[in-house]
């Protein structure tokens, strides 16, 4: 046994008896203690009993049978690191370096490549996952576990939590050519890009608006040389190169990351993108990392919403992040700039590798080419507004176009609304078998409820 398998097996021992003196205690307050967080809603915090926040390793790379053993608590960074030294990376590579594993599979985790494997969890062959009753159940697409190998996606901490899972990988080059195409057409674009998807000569596709009329395409592929490479890590910024250049050369480890340096372009808001703050905040602090810190002292504070009010506004956070069918992809970017104005607009297509492979929770549709449209703002008004104004238009025009919402940001569904949406038959059916006393929570609760409280 390997030193981190044989690792991975005494945390489990380990946590097996803390789960038994927890049980003696009242029971098992499973929980994570996190120094970061891709969530973007209101939450309880929770004084675990048991923390799994420890099961933070790469366990097995296996670059010929391209596979990847890591617990579940690892962040992507860390994981990409380990694969790519054997020449290999994650079939899913999530934006944020500080994104964890797990947390990818409870959640939605999406990139470049998800045209043609998916999102994080359709890479996923198995996963020991500790339940709500206190067990540690190994899940595969086949076993007795399916249930909940197929219901984990989408159910953000309310099942278990991820100890250990197994993650598909892809062979990689040294470098990644990435071609910019601009458009002035919503239509044309979207048919550029279903072709794009269609190539086998293409190995990223993902695309920004910048307005209406201002559209960027951007298809990548690895190669073995690049006659030079770009550096987005620091003084340079990724987001604006798309309009700047048709052709561009990266290390593949920094096109990896290439969002992360400015949180896409999130960084704006906090001054980071000013070529002397630039310089303050320094290359080892320009990182999605930096910018949740201070955006979560920002939230408990209340420094923004002390401006809005001296400026007479009110501002709404509209940080969302939803799946449109490709049929619907033009008009729902046209709902978005005459409805929301979030600019700009990150677009990412999704395919499911396997159609028959449905995520129980995340009712994507498999047999199309989906969007992902990815927005992260404040709305100001100078109007009174109901709160989540602007989300729930969002919520209602996402669900007349046959698509789907993630839930790491504010939902303001009603509950039957909600149940209608993700599967209240199924869900309640895996709480039964796997946290029959509740002690994990309940899912509307937890991604919706702090959003209605505040209505």
């Amino acid at each position: 046994m390997s030193g981190a398998a044989s690792g991975y097996a005494g945390k489990t021992a380990r946590l097996v008896e803390d789960l038994r003196r927890a049980a003696m205690n009242g029971g098992p307050a499973v929980g994570l203690a996190k120094s970061t967080s891709n969530l973007f809603r209101d939450r309880t915090p929770r004084k675990p009993r048991v923390d799994v926040s420890h099961f933070d390793a790469v366990v097995r790379v296996d670059a010929a049978a391209q596979r990847v053993e890591a617990e579940g608590m690892t962040t992507f960074v860390d994981l990409a690191d380990a694969t790519l030294r054997e020449g290999t990376m994650p079939a899913v590579v999530p934006q944020l370096k500080s994104i964890t594993l797990g947390g990818a599979v409870a959640g939605i985790g999406i990139e470049a490549t998800s045209f043609r494997h998916g999102l994080v969890h359709d890479t996923i062959v198995a996963m020991d996952v500790l339940t709500g009753d206190g067990r540690i159940v190994t899940c595969t697409p086949d076993n007795d576990h399916r249930d909940l190998f197929f219901g984990f996606p989408n159910s953000y901490g309310t099942l278990g939590y991820a100890l250990k899972l197994t993650a598909r990988t892809l062979p990689v080059k040294p470098f990644v050519r990435v071609d910019h195409a601009r458009h002035a057409d919503a239509d044309r674009l979207f048919d550029a890009l279903s072709g794009a998807c269609a190539s086998e000569d293409v190995d990223f596709v993902d695309g920004v608006a910048f307005a209406r009329g201002d559209l960027v395409l951007s298809c990548a592929r690895f190669v073995d040389e690049a006659p030079f490479t770009s550096d987005y890590t620091y003084e340079r910024i990724y987001y604006r190169s798309l309009r700047e250049r048709s052709l561009d050369y990266l290390a593949t480890r920094d096109y990896l990351w290439r969002w992360d340096t400015d949180w896409f372009w999130c960084s704006k808001n906090l001054g980071a993108q000013h070529p002397l703050l630039r310089r303050l905040y320094g290359r080892e602090r320009l990182n999605s990392i930096t910018y949740q810190k201070i955006m979560r002292w920002n939230a408990r504070v209340g420094a923004t919403r002390a401006l809005d009010r001296l400026r007479g506004i009110e501002s709404e956070s509209v940080i969302q992040d939803v799946d449109i069918p490709l049929a619907h992809a033009p008009a729902f970017l046209d709902f978005l700039f005459r409805e929301v104005g979030v600019l700009p607009i990150w677009i990412c297509p999704i395919r499911a590798p396997d159609p028959a492979a449905t995520a129980t929770l995340y009712p994507l549709p498999r047999d199309t080419l989906s969007i992902n449209f990815g927005f992260w703002d404040t709305v100001p008004s100078r109007e009174r507004r109901p709160r989540g104004f602007v989300n729930r238009k969002i919520e209602r025009e996402v669900q007349a176009m046959g698509g789907v919402k993630s839930l790491y940001a504010d939902s303001y569904f009603a509950r039957d609304e909600f149940w209608s949406i993700y599967d209240a038959a199924a869900y309640r059916a895996l709480k039964a078998r796997y946290d029959p006393q509740g002690v994990l929570g309940d899912l509307y609760d937890k991604v919706v409820g702090g959003s209605e409280k505040k209505g």
